[in-house]
C-alpha cells in the first residue's frame, strides 16, 4: 500500500476500514473554534499529539496556553498517542520543551499498550523494527534482534515487533514480506498510523507497512493503539471507575483513529481540521464519506 497524502490521506484509511472497529455511533459535528469554548462540556480532555498538540518539532500555536488554562480550571489533561518509537521520559522532555506541563502517568502511548502485553506473552526470539534509540530498557526482559539488512536474523526470528519505522526502508520491508510468506509469524504492531504531520509535509508509520504485509502475506497483524481500544483502556483505568464517560472528550486529527478509537470505548471526541492531516479537506465530506462523524469539530484544540 503507497503512502498517501492529503486529502488522499482518508481515501488511504477508508482502503484499511474493514480492518478497524465498527461505528458505534454518529455524532452531530456541532462547531467551535478550539477548546476553550467547550471546556464545561467536559472534565477531562484526551489530546493526541501529532497534529493537535504540535507539528513536528513546533506546538501548534496557542494550544500550550489553552491546555493551561484547561488545567487551571481543574480540567484533567492526558495524551492518548499513537507515539511509539521514543521512550517515555523522551516524549515527556519534549512535550515541556513545547510548553506543556503533564504528569508522567497522563502521557499514554501505544507503545505503553504494548509493553503491557508482552509482559503476559510467552518467551520467542523476537525480530525488533525500531530506531536505536527506541529505549529498550522500558520493555520486559526481551530475547530480540534489531532488523537490519541481514536476511538471516530475519529468518531467525519467531515474532516481530514493529515499533517504529524512523529506520525502516523498501528493501528491509521486502526482506520481511519475503519472511513472513515463507514462514508466517506474530506480527504485534505498536503504531496503527497510516501517517504523521510534519512540519516538512507527513511520514510514512508503521501501519502503512503493516497492512501491507497482511495484504502481501496474509499474516494479520495486532494493532496497540488508536483506533484499537487497548489504548484507552489504559487511559480510563489511570482515571478510575467512578469517571463519567459523557464528561471526557478526546480530541484528535484523524477520523479513523481518534474519532472512531473514541467512540468505540464509549467517549465523546472532537475532531481538529486545520492543524492535522486533514488541513485542506472538505471536513464535511470527509466525514460522510467515512461514516464517521465526531461529536465536535473543531479548527484548532
Amino acid at each position: 500500500m503507497p503512502l498517501d497524502t492529503p486529502p488522499l490521506g482518508l481515501t488511504a484509511y477508508q482502503a484499511i476500514r474493514h480492518r478497524l472497529p465498527p461505528t458505534k455511533r454518529l455524532g452531530e459535528c456541532q462547531r467551535a473554534q478550539h477548546l476553550g469554548e467547550i471546556a464545561d462540556h467536559y472534565d477531562v480532555f484526551l489530546l493526541d499529539a501529532y497534529g493537535v498538540i504540535n507539528r513536528g518539532s513546533e506546538p501548534v500555536a496557542g494550544v500550550p496556553e489553552r491546555v493551561r488554562a484547561l488545567q487551571a480550571a481543574g480540567k484533567r489533561v492526558m495524551i492518548v498517542s499513537n507515539a511509539a518509537g521514543f521512550p517515555h521520559p523522551v516524549l515527556m522532555a519534549r512535550y515541556a520543551g513545547l510548553g506543556y506541563a503533564l504528569a508522567p502517568e497522563d502521557v499514554i502511548t501505544s507503545r505503553k499498550t504494548l509493553v503491557s502485553r508482552l509482559a503476559t506473552e510467552a518467551p520467542r526470539h523476537w525480530g525488533m523494527i525500531a530506531g536505536a534509540h527506541f529505549g529498550p530498557e522500558e520493555f520486559p526482559p526481551l530475547d530480540y534482534r534489531l532488523l537490519g539488512d541481514d536476511i538471516a536474523d530475519y529468518h531467525a526470528a519467531e515474532g516481530f515487533l514493529l515499533v517504529g519505522a524512523s529506520a525502516w526502508t523498501a528493501e528491509r520491508q521486502a526482506m520481511l514480506i519475503a519472511s513472513l510468506k515463507a514462514s508466517p509469524r506474530p506480527l504485534f504492531v505498536a503504531n496503527p498510523d497510516l501517517i504523521a504531520p510534519q512540519e516538512g509535509g507527513h511520514s510514512t508509520e508503521p501501519g502503512t507497512y503493516a497492512h501491507q504485509i497482511m495484504d502481501e502475506t496474509g499474516v494479520e497483524p495486532v494493532f496497540y493503539g488508536k483506533p484499537f481500544g487497548g489504548i484507552f483502556t489504559l487511559a480510563l483505568e489511570r482515571l478510575g471507575p467512578a469517571i463519567d464517560l459523557s464528561r471526557i472528550l478526546m480530541v484528535g486529527d484523524t477520523l479513523h483513529t481518534d474519532i472512531l478509537g473514541a467512540h468505540a470505548a464509549g467517549l465523546q471526541a472532537a475532531l481538529v481540521t486545520d492543524t492535522g492531516v486533514l488541513a485542506g479537506v472538505d471536513i464535511d465530506q470527509a466525514v460522510a464519506s467515512s461514516g464517521i462523524a465526531p461529536d465536535w469539530i473543531l479548527k484548532q484544540a
